[in-house]
């Protein structure tokens, strides 16, 4: 038997992953760091980085810390409270099957949803590859000629187009037709976005309604939201008479069987890629898309994918137009878009892919087959179907015996749909089953069986498709798991992401998306629920929402959260609609001048200008800080309409301001409302809160601070707190509160990635999300040391400090060697490494953020490559390298490069395998260097032809 006195229990806890999750660097390397920063404890550096008088006074306190199988029967516990029924409610949400051979391999992969925004088309080209089919997929369908990347949910989409529809008509006049077939939440964002910008919505029948002198566009819905089926070629003819737009919100589903809104003259369609595999998950992520005639697609809004050829004139894909994202025209922007819907639309774009255009057809005519059984055991029982002829939707008036029948439906396991008071409407789909309809017979008083009824179809005949759609061969490979398998594989290889490698891009946060937060998003009980269900079937979601509200609440100071944005961009139109409405409802309608710096995000203006607010703007100082006697001079000057501040803290130059409160202070005193942009919470969370700060609204990047992973550039999510006086004000719903002001199709946004948040602040308690942030100024500062001497940091607070990332100045090397940013971002690839954010806020630099999740290692790793850039810079100002003929100039050297003849003045040793580079398992860029300026000037932005791919396959 053992000697207790010999045998010692470790305080290891092998199920505590706390420390090797979120937190990248051990106490014995945090240590090390500190040292070569100069401070013997972490709270020291703390002390000196972040102003007193900014520190909030409470610790963030909500429990002790879960450990992952706590937080995960803490999750299974909370999602078992909602009730996943079959829903045929429709309205936009339909059941899908997602393959499981896109759920394991893009969906729960890492090395497709932890990848940033394809900025760096080099390191790119499989996601950029899986949104070219995705465009391709769209256009084919619509029967338009080009359309982008994805937009953020159908809704949306529909007020985007209406500006559109407002950019590029040749008329002068202000209002804008809606189909009242649309969907209801189309409905209410197109009046959301309207009102500020002045410009009058008229609603009806457009085959009755519509004149088109009166409007400068025009919406429609086809097929409509009650099932209406309807040929607009007549309508959208005498609008073009006039100067006029027409857009269409189509289903994609039903453009396989149904005439193209391109074959009715269409000028744009927009619409959701939802119902190709992707989870309804209570409303959201889902990819909405948008397609244009040629003549507008450089007025189109969101990401557009395109065509180039690299440095050897090998074919590279790229995003085109780029610039006009990265750098929005500020008040003169029509829109704030800045991201998309990526990793799900290239679920859309798989599952096109591996169903190609007969798969589809064939899942379109079983959808419509089941509409049509539905109907005929309906009419058994008497009723009168509406409209005659359909797609997948039906609608049934049963005067008094709604409420009856839609209680029967739900004990039957199934959601229909309410409408009005008198009728009930249900939309089949490619999830609905034999005892699905047959429950809803019951449901109506019926007890038939599926095989009582002979099969026939209701499409109209006239509207018919006879056009081809999807023939590029991308859309006819070999669909055999296998070789669906190695296509998303080889281009997910071609894709650098953080299951790889650090990704340290200034502002865009790119932190680890723990393994155990994402695991719920799959489960049933959160991906399969309607966001129109009754609200007692989704209490689990509801305490979920609650719970993290009042999380963020004590992270920020602030007293309500609206989830409903799902972008960060969406957050900042949010909270300043709701500054907006707050002065309406104060009786300051005119108070509309907004104050922003010349430092600010460029969606700060664009978002002003969305909500009718006149932007002027204020200087910013050498040191980075906004200039405080500027800013009292336009408060002063613009008092009587003042109506905002947009501010960003820390700064967006990486800096602790001093004087924000007050800012703050001036803005209020004039009669203003604070919004503070929250995209640099990373810096704050259990030391600073807005909301003490004297900031009104903010804005949280969940898909930063909190963890939702980027998924190659969306999803995201970007709710909004605000103080007490502005909780009234938030978006409302008309599916949710029956309040105006929607924003976002759903009424909580993308709610199915929240799990993935809450999780986050279980696990790390308040304690650990403090700390968190802690080590991500640690991180921060760690490599601003290590960098000095070969690098600049153009922003320092008084004690020399950086927050959570810094700005090196690059520029020297341009003047010296004639090495650009652009050079330093390429030759960085060669290292395995992704880019710092280029050129912004300060052109010619990089801005850098290492986050917390990364350990020591990694940063020496980045670090090292950055020294030895300098040094390959070093080279050529001493004259040892040849200026234009160099391993930056060159770069990124790819597998190609070491073969065949090489008649460069350095090795190929040197060209590929520089310091910070794996020896084994080294990323390998698939192409050199893209041009840019040749994929501008030939915009294509479709498949190219088969030939193109051999080589994917060799």
């Amino acid at each position: 038997m053992t000697d207790s006195t010999d045998f010692h229990f470790t305080d290891y806890d092998p199920y505590d992953f706390a420390n090797r999750r979120h937190i990248g660097p051990s106490p014995s390397e945090m240590a090390d760091m500190l040292k070569v920063i100069g401070y013997k404890s972490l709270d020291g550096l703390i002390d000196a980085t972040v102003p007193a008088s900014i520190r909030q006074q409470m610790p963030l306190a909500w429990g002790a810390a879960l450990t992952e199988r706590e937080a995960l029967d803490k999750l299974r516990e909370t999602a078992n409270k909602n009730q996943v029924l079959t829903s045929l409610i429709g309205q936009g949400y339909y059941g899908t099957v997602t393959p499981p051979v896109i759920q394991r391999n893009i969906l729960e992969n890492p090395a497709w949803y932890t990848a940033y925004t394809p900025y760096q088309p080099e390191i790119s080209q499989g996601r950029l590859e899986a949104l070219l089919n995705f465009q391709t997929m769209i256009s084919d369908l619509t029967g338009l000629d080009v359309a982008n990347a994805s937009l953020l949910d159908e809704a949306t989409a529909a007020a985007e187009a209406m500006a559109l529809c407002q950019r590029q008509a040749k008329t002068k006049v202000t209002a804008f037709f809606v189909d009242k077939a649309c969907h209801p939440q189309t409905i209410a964002l197109i009046e959301t976005r309207a009102a500020p910008l002045g410009w009058s919505i008229v609603i009806g029948d457009p085959m009755t309604d519509l004149d088109p002198v009166d409007v400068f566009g025009a919406i429609f819905q086809y097929p409509g939201t009650n099932g209406e089926v309807r040929d607009f070629t007549g309508l959208i003819s005498r609008l073009h008479q006039t100067g006029a737009v027409a857009a269409v919100a189509a289903d994609l589903l039903a453009l396989t069987l149904l005439k193209s809104p391109g074959e009715m003259g269409a000028d744009i369609a927009i619409g959701s890629s939802q119902r190709f595999g992707v989870p309804v998950g209570y409303g959201g992520p889902h990819a909405a898309y948008m397609a244009v005639k040629d003549a507008h697609k450089r007025a189109m809004p969101g990401r557009l994918v395109g065509v180039s050829v690299d440095s050897r004139g090998n074919r590279a894909y790229r995003l085109s137009l780029q610039t006009r994202e990265q750098h929005i025209r500020r008040e003169k922007a029509t829109s704030n878009i800045c991201t998309a819907q990526v990793l799900l639309a290239v679920m859309a774009s798989m599952y096109g892919v591996f169903h190609g255009p007969d798969g589809l057809k064939a899942i379109a005519q079983q959808v419509h087959k089941k509409a049509v059984l539905m109907a005929k055991g309906l009419e058994k029982l008497g009723y009168i179907i509406e409209p005659e002829t359909f797609f997948d939707t039906i609608t049934v008036d049963v005067g008094h015996m709604q409420g009856l029948i839609l209680r029967a439906a739900v004990a039957e396991g199934v959601n229909l749909r309410k409408i009005g008071e008198t009728r009930i409407g249900m939309s089949l789909d490619e999830r609905t089953r034999p005892v699905t309809l047959e429950a809803v017979w019951r449901a109506f008083g019926g007890d038939f069986k599926v095989s009582d009824f002979p099969v026939e179809y209701r499409l109209p005949s006239a509207l018919l498709r006879k056009s081809d759609y999807m023939t590029h061969p991308i859309f006819h490979m070999n669909r055999a798991e296998s070789e669906m398998t190695r296509y998303i594989r080889r281009l997910s290889d071609r894709d650098l992401a953080l299951d790889r490698a650090m990704i340290p891009l200034g502002s865009c946060t790119m932190k680890l998306n723990a393994t155990a937060e994402m695991l719920p998003i799959t489960w049933p009980e959160f991906s399969d629920i309607h966001p129109f269900v009754p609200q007692d079937q989704a209490l689990g979601y509801k305490e979920m929402i609650d719970d993290l509200s009042q999380k963020l609440c004590q992270v920020t100071g602030y007293d309500a959260f609206s989830m409903q944005p799902n972008s960060g961009a969406q957050g900042e139109y949010a909270g300043l609609l709701t500054i907006r409405n707050y002065h309406i409802a104060n009786g300051n309608a005119h108070r509309d001048v907004c104050l922003i710096p010349t430092s600010a995000h460029g969606t700060n203006p664009a978002s002003a200008q969305m909500v009718g607010m006149k932007v002027v703007v204020v200087k910013v100082r050498e040191n980075g800080d906004i200039d405080l006697e500027d800013f009292h001079a336009k408060a002063e000057q613009y008092a009587a309409n003042l109506s905002a501040c947009m501010i960003t803290y820390p700064s967006t130059h990486g800096v602790f301001e001093e004087t924000v409160k007050e800012i703050c202070d001036i803005t209020h005193k004039h009669g203003g409302q604070v919004y503070l942009d929250g995209a640099n919470m990373n810096a704050m969370v259990g030391l600073s809160r807005p909301g003490d700060i004297g900031s009104d609204v903010s804005h949280l990047n969940l898909h930063k601070t909190f963890c939702i992973p980027h998924g190659g550039g969306g999803p995201g999510m970007g709710p909004i707190g605000v103080k007490a006086h502005l909780a009234a004000y938030l978006p409302g719903h008309p599916q949710s509160d029956g309040r105006d002001g929607a924003v976002s199709a759903a009424p909580f946004g993308s709610p199915s990635i929240l799990p993935i948040s809450w999780s986050y602040c279980l696990m790390m308690g308040g304690e650990g999300l403090t700390q968190a942030t802690k080590v991500a100024i640690l991180n921060a500062n760690y490599i601003a040391a290590r960098l000095k001497g070969a690098f600049d940091v153009l922003y320092k607070s008084e004690a020399g400090r950086v927050a959570h990332e810094c700005i090196i100045d690059t520029r020297p090397l341009n003047a010296s060697a004639g090495v650009t940013v652009d050079d330093v971002a390429k030759r960085l690839i060669d290292c395995g490494f992704h880019a710092p954010t280029m050129s912004w806020p300060v052109a010619g630099t990089l801005m850098i953020e290492p986050t917390e999740s990364e350990t020591k290692a990694e940063l020496d790793r980045f670090c090292d490559a950055m020294l030895a850039i300098r040094e390959e810079a070093r080279d050529i100002e001493e004259g040892r390298m040849d200026k234009l003929n160099n391993p930056l100039k060159n770069a990124p050297h790819t597998v190609e490069d070491l073969v065949g003849e090489w008649d460069r003045p350095y090795s190929r040793e040197q060209a590929c395998y520089p310091p910070g580079a794996f020896r084994v398992d080294k990323y390998w860029s698939s192409v050199n260097r893209v041009d840019n300026v040749y994929g501008d000037r030939n915009l294509l932005c479709t498949c190219p032809p088969l030939e193109d791919y051999a080589e994917a396959a060799e």
